[in-house]
């Protein structure tokens, strides 16, 4: 199973995320649900680090990929990130067995 945790300040702005796990729906490399979960949580990183611009802390392992902002989360960075999550609640619903968003 794929497990999504969301780190969130004290307003609810995200400030960070951590998805670990594989969905086990098919085989290494054949796996579209853990293909869809990995692409958004990369894309979320690399907007944020590339296109903004801000420092973060991040880990990316086979299995895992963390990211929290070093900073206060901002208008863009809580719209690149709840664009990210609006996605993976999606798969999570076509796929509940194998994705868990944990908040």
């Amino acid at each position: 199973m794929i497990r999504i945790e969301i780190f969130s300040d004290q307003e609810g702005r995200i400030e960070g995320f951590r998805v670990t796990g594989h969905s086990g729906t098919a085989e290494r490399g054949r796996d579209i649900v853990c293909a869809g979960v990995s692409s958004l949580a990369q894309a979320a990183l690399l907007g944020i680090g590339e296109h903004l611009h801000r420092e973060v802390d991040y880990k990316v392992t086979s299995g895992e990929l963390m990211m929290r902002l070093k900073g206060a989360p901002d208008e863009l960075t809580e719209a690149i990130l709840r664009t990210m999550l609006m996605g993976m609640q999606e798969i999570a619903k076509l796929s509940p067995k194998a994705v868990r968003i944990l908040n």
